[in-house]
């Protein structure tokens, strides 16, 4: 019952344990499904599953025959436009992070598009390259196919047709992958890529870009490094020839840079003024392709250019397998990183306009993207957050628009794409980095994230060294590597409390953090925040130990220890009791404590029993002066398992051996908050006997309390916590407003049952 009281409230119930409230209230009986109704369930064909299956394999089927086309079409056809020039410009620019020819990042950027159309569940992303994943695909394909600073034209081409093949085997192999981890519905998996995880990962992975593009602003012929250290190793390789810069294509590069920066400035300053972003990317590279044709700057100024770009489509080519065995360790790892990045866009775009995106499905629709683009020699795909931004600030409805922006890609690569034959490679590594200011800035997290939790800035930062310095494959496996550390670290070192009641109410908390606490003489509350399993139980002992003030099993020992001498003393004669207690009738003792060391442990861990002495020991006070036994002061225990989620059977084990050794040494141990599941695994685990039993389990900390001041009669004594008992139910209480207890014959407001 609860009564209200202006904002205070008045609660009249029964102190309620675990088996108590089981009795008055019939628990509904629900039936859980076994492993054999799981499996008839996957292998049963109804109608309605088929359905269902067909639409979530294929969802164009559920979001097509609801497309409106009189309101959304005009605005995809615009994103799409819009949406495609920059696939254009990034495809080109992205292929030069993959180490293959620029042309064939034409090819990453139409044809998984097409396939995600058909099977992605996302209605804004735009999917293609993406800097990060091409940069993984550039390494695996260094590794295979390592640079050659040689002039040969043969050399060159046959270098680049390798590096395609392998870009292409690689690609496959990740979407292999993804397609199999769909299949499986493994797309939980990207949980365990935090949110600064993946900041950190990216942030190092600009990085990587920036160094990879120096070589071609600066016109360098320098190796890339696929090994640890490698960033340092190209870095000190672009320094060493510095001085054979060339000129034209630094100036470019900068000229680009700057233009593209502050352009992209003032398209996020005024985005809600203007109606649609400034193509800059695409006003530049109209520009610097036509200067540089012009200009003759190739002839000239002896500029590196794009080159021939094959007009149509090549055909498809089956992977190499030299290769799978080869890059099994990066391809999952492009796998898992062009999934969950494309993935978090997803789930962005979905919250902000309502509708849902599958897990699952995405990994068949990137695989399948991946397979389908790799065996026409595009490379590895997820979505660019820029040109996932064009297509939706630009009025993209649906995966149209990305399907039309797949058309300007197809345009380019059969039509025009020779007009940008001229356009210099330092432009398009220009464009590259001005694409990288959003992960640029992730920088600044670093600082926000050590004011909101330190883990996260360590995993942060422990990410991102380890990915610049040991390249970006290992550098993930560290960064998920230390961020379950974290995790473990934390739940094996849980932040235990003792409890304290808060303004003599119901409410119990840390007694360290408020003044006005209010502790029953002899109970201690201890708190454990953490799920107790065989790696954090000795330290859950230790702290519970701490909290006591003593050590249950040691004082035990003591105690069957100081009988043994006890006992020995009076069969002696030189101990004698009187009605003050025990007297000593010898100054010393003729037994050792290396003696009484000496008798099994095993022995000295059993109960107490003093059924054969002449009086009742007290043993904080009737003691013979030369036996000392730890003095006890606390007679009951709470355990707050409320945030308790499992506890295993080595945890279980020990925790038993815990509480009997407090109930041999006559200290109750209550365990409050407790779920259902706990306590049904206990009752399996055979965990309760003649010492422990289910009657200990409350269902709150105050209900135990309660309990516990009636049982020790201490609630009629204490001057702060004086409950009144109903005569005819000592069990209900009322809890006063004003911090005390009070009982229901008080004159209360008119009942109201809750």
């Amino acid at each position: 019952m609860v009564e209200p009281v202006g904002n205070q409230y008045v609660v009249a119930r029964p102190v309620y344990s675990e088996v108590f409230f089981d009795e008055e209230h019939e628990k509904v009986h629900r039936y859980h499904k076994t492993f054999v109704d799981h499996l008839r369930l996957i292998f049963s064909c109804t109608p309605q599953k088929a359905k269902k299956i067909a639409l979530g394999v294929f969802p164009i089927l559920s979001w097509l025959p609801a497309y409106h086309f009189k309101d959304w079409m005009l605005n995809d056809i615009i994103s799409g436009i819009s949406t495609g020039l920059v696939a254009v410009l990034q495809g080109l620019a992205f292929a030069l992070l993959a180490n293959v020819p620029p042309g064939y990042g034409l090819y990453a950027a139409f044809f998984p598009v097409i396939i995600y159309f058909f099977f992605g569940t996302s209605r804004h992303i735009s999917v293609g390259p993406f800097p990060v994943l091409s940069l993984m695909v550039g390494a695996a394909v260094l590794k295979i196919v390592p640079d050659d600073t040689g002039n040969s034209t043969l050399t060159n081409n046959s270098t680049d047709e390798q590096r395609v093949m392998v870009a292409a085997s690689v690609t496959m192999l990740a979407g292999i992958f993804q397609l199999l981890l769909g299949i499986l519905q493994i797309g939980f998996i990207v949980i365990y890529l935090s949110q600064s995880l993946i900041s950190g990962f990216t942030t190092a992975a600009a990085i990587h870009v920036v160094a990879s593009q120096l070589k071609f602003i600066f016109q360098l012929p320098v190796p890339g490094y696929n090994v640890p250290l490698g960033i340092i190793w190209t870095l000190k390789g672009i320094f060493e020839r510095i001085t054979d810069t060339n000129i034209a294509d630094l100036v470019t590069s900068l000229i680009i840079l700057v233009i593209v920066f502050v352009v992209k400035e003032l398209n996020d300053r005024y985005k809600a003024k203007l109606p649609a972003p400034i193509p800059i990317e695409l006003i530049v590279t109209v520009i610097a392709a036509g200067v540089s044709y012009a200009c003759d700057f190739k002839t000239i100024y002896k500029v590196d250019t794009v080159g021939s770009l094959e007009r149509g489509f090549q055909a498809p080519v089956a992977p190499e397998m030299s290769v799978f065995q080869s890059c099994v360790g990066d391809a999952f790892s492009i796998a898992i990183v062009g999934f969950a990045v494309a993935f978090s866009v997803a789930k962005v775009y979905s919250i902000k306009y309502d509708y849902p995106v599958d897990a699952n499905q995405e990994l068949v629709a990137f695989g399948v993207s991946n397979i389908f683009g790799g065996a026409f020699k595009g490379f590895a795909v997820s979505t660019s957050l820029s040109r996932s931004g064009v297509q939706e600030s630009t009025g993209g409805k649906t995966q149209i628009a990305g399907f039309l922006s797949a058309i300007i890609v197809m345009i380019v690569i059969l039509a025009i794409g020779h007009l940008l034959e001229p356009l210099q490679k330092s432009v398009l590594a220009a464009l590259a980095l001005g694409n990288l200011k959003g992960m640029l800035m992730q920088f600044k997290e670093i600082g926000i994230l050590w004011r909101k939790d330190k883990y996260d800035c360590l995993i942060w930062v422990v990410t991102f060294l380890a990915a610049v310095l040991l390249g970006l494959d290992i550098g993930l496996a560290v960064g998920v590597g230390f961020q379950l550390l974290t995790v473990i670290f934390r739940a094996q070192f849980p932040k235990c409390t003792v409890l304290a009641n808060i303004g003599r109410s119901d409410i119990y908390r840390n007694r360290k953090d408020y003044t006005d606490i209010y502790e029953p003489e002899g109970v201690k509350i201890f708190r454990c925040p953490s799920p107790i399993f065989f790696a954090n139980i000795g330290f859950f002992k230790d702290k519970l130990i701490a909290a006591v003030g003593f050590n249950p099993l040691r004082v035990l020992r003591k105690r069957n220890k100081a009988l043994r001498k006890i006992r020995r003393m009076l069969k002696k004669g030189e101990l004698q009791v009187t009605p003050k207690g025990f007297i000593c009738t010898v100054s010393t003792l003729n037994d050792s404590e290396e003696e009484l060391d000496n008798n099994s442990i095993e022995e000295l861990d059993k109960p107490t029993d003093t059924k054969d002495l002449p009086i009742q020991l007290d043993w904080n006070s009737d003691l013979p002066s030369n036996i000392t036994v730890p003095r006890v002061d606390i007679h009951s225990i709470i355990l707050d398992f409320s945030a308790v989620s499992f506890l295993d059977v080595s945890a279980m084990r020990i925790l038993k051996e815990t509480l009997q050794s407090f109930n041999r040494i006559f200290v109750d141990v209550y365990i409050v908050g407790a779920h259902d599941g706990l306590l049904d695994k206990l009752e399996r685990c055979a965990f309760f006997d003649d010492e422990i039993k289910p009657t200990m389990f409350f269902l709150t900390v105050h209900d135990a309390v309660l309990f516990i001041l009636v049982k020790r009669d201490i609630a009629a004594s204490s001057p702060k916590f004086k409950p009144i008992m109903d005569k005819e139910n000592r069990d209900h209480y009322i809890i006063n407003t004003n911090g005390g207890l009070r009982n229901r014959d008080i004159v209360e407001p008119p009942e109201t049952k809750f």
